[in-house]
């Protein structure tokens, strides 16, 4: 057995049943554990993204909270809103569509802990800059001090070297595959482009960083979805059938096949596995990614940044990832072939969808929704990448290497496209969650009194007042 089949069978075991039972029995275990309150309390969050409220937050911090939220889903919107579905419809079915959504809908729970806990147990280093996530709780709030150091230890270097491999050099391929398919650039050229353009970025830290993906994250996300709207919107004439498909073969007992879902087979194990695995994949909910960026922002209360970057798996998940979904399923694309006689999957796929609607236009709007969400990716990754090495090695002068080095391997990236980068990557990117998991199982308890001291002391003041005013306005009204 050679060295990518032993990657490739400890990948496939990483992100296998147990990995995925886990993944979302942790976030069904604190949706229940903080009375559904991350989903009662969505509207607030929401309001809280794009309110006013976000920048009178106060509270210690580097960056402000919507471009701490905006550099967590740099990092998470990426390919797998485009790829990650496609593969997902062809392998689980239209099905695994609903499964992405049930994933997500108990992800908010598990992006709202995480966050909860990097800001509760973030501290500032010497440099005078925040740090927090997983390791940090672990580390610091774990019962069992010892057990938690070394489950931080862990986490820390996985995510060191997840950064290199699922928020890099898989990054940059995509990037150069898709410009270079559509445009024909050649690959060195955009790992050029590219490298130039993420050292550019990185010599500001966080505070560049930040900025960056509070410009290009909205942009390139309206600019998506509209894209996607229009596509559905074209093929309206498709969209209940396939609705209907997405439904029939998410809960099929045996497998199916026909109507728009063409020559797709899948089972309802293979519709959930799927449908789970790239959901996590996409949004990271419980993998300890995003925390590390909650950290960094400026708030008042723990649970008010939970709120705001929980809202990332909404808007990763069922919102972009959704529109993907159906803009294929009323396509009518899913299960043919291309020129090659292949089954139509992953960026191939999506691209044929847009150009049932929107002829070549549609494969340039996706290749450039692509260049735009794996390189925010980027920029995402080596923020978490960074930070994380920071507390393994604590020095200043590791971590402008390390920046030095990520901006070298994005070239690589561009311009090499090796499948045991993919499965190695696959595989740290899964063992980040696995002391991540175990952290928020551990401080569940911590979770749910910042979430009760948030709803007693803000929330609920904060809606009698509003009631009050209303009452007050149809007073005078009536007067």
């Amino acid at each position: 057995m050679g060295l990518n089949e032993i990657i490739k069978a400890v990948n496939d075991f990483v992100w296998g049943p147990v990995m995925l039972v886990l993944l979302v029995g942790t976030g069904v275990f604190l949706t229940l554990r903080l009375g559904f309150l991350p989903w009662r309390n969505l509207g607030h969050a929401l309001k809280s993204v794009f309110s006013r409220e976000k920048k009178a937050a106060g509270g210690e911090g580097d960056i402000s909270a919507f471009q701490s939220l905006m550099t967590a889903l740099a990092a998470t919107i990426g390919t797998g809103n485009i790829v990650g579905v496609a593969t997902a419809m062809v392998l689980g079915g239209p099905g695994a569509l609903v499964w992405m959504w049930v994933s997500a809908l108990f992800g908010l729970s598990t992006k709202y802990a995480e966050s909860v806990l990097a800001v509760k147990y973030r501290v500032k280093t010497k440099s005078g800059e925040m740090a927090g996530g997983p390791m940090y709780a672990l580390r610091d709030g774990f019962p069992i001090r010892w057990v938690g150091a070394v489950l931080a230890f862990l986490f820390a270097l996985f995510a060191v070297l997840a950064s290199f491999g699922i928020g890099n050099l898989t990054q940059a391929n995509s990037i150069s595959d898709a410009v270079g398919s559509t445009f024909g650039v050649p690959t060195w050229a955009t790992g050029l482009v590219l490298a130039l353009l993420v050292g550019v970025v990185l010599v500001g830290g966080i505070q560049s960083i930040g900025k960056v993906c509070g410009v290009i994250v909205p942009v390139m996300a309206v600019f998506y979805f509209v894209a996607g709207i229009a596509v559905i919107a074209l093929n309206a004439g498709n969209l209940p059938q396939g609705l209907v498909e997405i439904v029939r073969m998410a809960f099929s007992p045996t497998a199916v096949a026909g109507g728009v879902g063409g020559t797709i087979t899948a089972t309802v194990l293979s519709s959930m596995r799927w449908g789970v695995a790239r959901g996590v994949f996409s949004n990271e909910a419980g993998l300890g990614s995003a925390p590390i960026a909650a950290a960094a922002a400026k708030t008042d209360h723990p649970s008010r940044q939970g709120y705001i970057n929980m809202t990332g798996t909404f808007f990763d998940t069922l919102v972009v990832c959704s529109v993907t979904g159906l803009a294929i399923a009323s396509s009518g694309v899913l299960g043919t072939a291309g020129a090659d006689s292949k089954l139509l999957d992953g960026v191939n796929l999506t691209i044929a969808a847009f150009r049932t609607a929107l002829g070549s236009a549609g494969g340039m709007i996706v290749t450039v929704g692509i260049a735009l969400f794996a390189f925010s990716t980027i920029l995402g990754w080596e923020y978490y990448g960074e930070k994380s090495l920071e507390y393994l090695v604590h020095s200043r002068a590791a971590n402008y290497l390390y920046r030095v080095l990520f901006s070298l391997v994005t070239f690589v990236g561009a311009t090499t496209s090796l499948e045991v980068v993919w499965n190695f990557s696959d595989t740290m990117n899964g063992l980040m969650s696995i002391p991540n998991l175990i952290c928020l199982l551990a401080l569940s308890g911590v979770v749910a009194r910042e979430c009760r001291d948030y709803q007693e002391r803000v929330l609920i003041p904060q809606r009698a007042e509003k009631r009050a005013l209303r009452a007050q306005k149809r007073s005078a009204g009536k007067a």
